[in-house]
Formats: structure tokens, sequence, C-alpha cells
């Protein structure tokens, strides 16, 4: 991928790798489906979701999807993602194996209710 500055998560799409794209078009479709109150945001020139705060950010590279859910997130389904490479807040979910969707749903869906949470309190 170019390092360019990217003003819109449709603009980030269209420099994603072909071999990328449909992986990371079902993961902004299943970002929409589980937090529909959230928005679409360019963070850290990458796709991020943002609702009273960033949900989660990913990305595409050459061999794998990086997937950002902050610490707490990874450490509520750690033992799910033990089979993949991680860091404090970050997996890694590689291009030669299948896109776990429902993991990155229930991800997602967790730091919404997070959020939605600490609205309310």
């Amino acid at each position: 991928m170019e390092k360019v500055k990217f003003e819109t998560v449709d603009a980030y799409f269209q420099s994603v790798p072909q071999h990328a794209l449909e992986r990371m078009n079902a993961i902004r479709e299943a970002l929409k489906e589980v937090a529909p109150l959230a928005q679409e945001v360019i963070s850290y020139n990458m796709p991020a979701l943002k609702y009273h705060g960033i949900l989660v950010y990913y990305a595409a590279y050459e061999k794998h999807i990086g997937f950002y859910a902050i610490p707490s997130t990874h450490k509520r389904f750690g033992q799910e993602l033990s089979k993949y490479k991680t860091g404090k807040g970050s997996v890694q979910f590689p291009h030669d194996q299948p896109l776990p969707l429902d993991l990155i749903k229930r991800m997602a869906a967790h730091r919404y209710k997070e959020k939605q949470d600490e609205i309310v309190s």
C-alpha cells in the first residue's frame, strides 16, 4: 500500500490491494452491522469506527489484516485470539487463513457496548 495520507475511508479502500479488498469489505460491513450508530473515520491513517471515542481500527497489509480493538477487548477475547499473532491491543488475521468474521463482530460489539455503558454511567 502506498504511503498516502487518507482523508476518507473510501479513499483508503480505493488503495487496498485486490487480494485484501474482499476481506476488508467484509469487516467494514460487519462493523456497520454491530455498531449502527458509529461513524467511519480515518485515524492513524487507517479506517476506524468512532462512537464517543474510537471503537476499533483495521488495516490491510501485504500478508494480513491488522485489527486493533484496544487492550481490554484483547484481554476479554484472549483465548480466541491465542492462535493469531497479537500485540497489546492488536491482532493479525493472515490472508492465508479464513477471516474470523464472527470473532471480529463480537469484539466490535463488545467495544460498542463498553462505550454505550460509559455514556449511561
